[in-house]
Formats: structure tokens, sequence, C-alpha cells
């Protein structure tokens, strides 16, 4: 049986509770801590997790029928965010994310939907760029797709090694730009091509 929302709520605030009793901060005994428990649970659920609800496939379900060839399709520079399965530390950057279509494109923002879709999850990088591009394969019938993701992980920032400014990149290739070197330097150098 799915839960709803605000039952989600109250079991995840219960949680949150016993999180700050066990390190001393009960949210009875200071008042900035009162609204704690709900508002975290409100954010994980909203704005960090909320990718398990959505499905790529339904996502790149509306597209548009075009004929003949057909070039890359790039959409550059999309700041996303996600989180570390391992210290449940968020992490941000940019993403580039490209695809050869084969008869079917999809409006720029569905690119956008789909990066997040699989961001906001509890997730390795690497397996955002291989999710992201399988999904354009697999799901808008794409020839091949790519996806740079340039991240900062704050896991190496505010722990560990400790190295501000310290940038993660992985690259994602599925379909025909697995293995399609001329689309690959394409990709790589449109993306570079205004920094």
């Amino acid at each position: 049986m799915t839960k709803t929302r605000e039952e989600k709520i109250a079991k995840l605030s219960k949680s949150v509770e016993d999180f700050l009793k066990a390190i001393g901060k009960s949210p009875g005994t200071y008042p900035e801590l009162i609204d704690t428990p709900v508002n975290a649970c409100s954010m994980w659920l909203d704005d960090l997790l909320d990718g398990y609800d959505w499905d790529p496939k339904a996502i790149l379900a509306s597209g548009s029928e075009i004929s003949g060839e057909s070039d890359l399709v790039i959409v550059r520079d999309v700041f996303f965010h996600s989180t570390c399965p391992h210290h449940l530390l968020p992490y941000h950057g940019i993403a580039h994310v490209a695809y050869i279509p084969d008869g079917r494109i999809v409006g720029l923002s569905k690119i956008v939907r789909l990066l997040d879709c699989f961001a906001h999850r509890l997730i390795l990088q690497e397996e955002i760029g291989r999710s992201v591009t399988e999904a354009l394969v697999t799901h808008l019938g794409a020839k091949g797709a790519a996806c740079l993701l340039d991240v900062e992980q704050l896991c190496m920032v505010i722990r560990g090694v400790r190295k501000p400014g310290s940038r993660s990149v992985t690259v994602g290739y599925a379909g025909s730009m697995s293995t399609d070197r001329a689309a690959k330097m394409e990709f790589l150098t449109t993306i570079n091509a205004a920094e």
C-alpha cells in the first residue's frame, strides 16, 4: 500500500526528532528546532528525493515526429543537484545532455525534467549520466545520447579530504554515441565552445 505524503511526513518527522534528541538537541528544549522535523522531511520529499515519483518514460512520451536526418540536440549548462547515497550529503553542478534524434524530438524542458528525475534520488553521479542517456535511447528512441556532469561533491568539501573547489567530471554515453567518435567530438566541442 502506497503511503500518502502526510503519512510519510509523520513517520519521517519522528525519525528526525529522534535524531535531534540523540545529539542532545530536543525540539522541545530548543525553540528554533520546533519546526525542524517537518521542515526537514518536506525538503527531503519535495526537493531532494522527488525523482522517485517521476517516470522517465512518461517524461519523454510527448514528443514530436520529425522527418529526415537530424543533427545533435544539446541542452547545456543545466544546474542540478543530487544526494550522495554514501553520506546523504548533497552535491551540485552543471549538466550537458545531448541526443541524436531518430524520428522524434521532445521539448527541451523535458530533457531538464529527465535529468532531475534521476538526480533527485539517492544516486551516484556516474549513475545519473548513465540513466539519462539510456532513457533517451530507450524511451525517446534516440540513436545515441551523451550526458556530461561537472560536479562539486560536498563529501569532498566538508568532510574527508576537505578540498573546496575540487570538481568531478563524468560522461555517460548510450546507443550510437558510445562508439561514434565524430558525434562525441561534436558534443564535447559544442559544450566547451562558450567557455
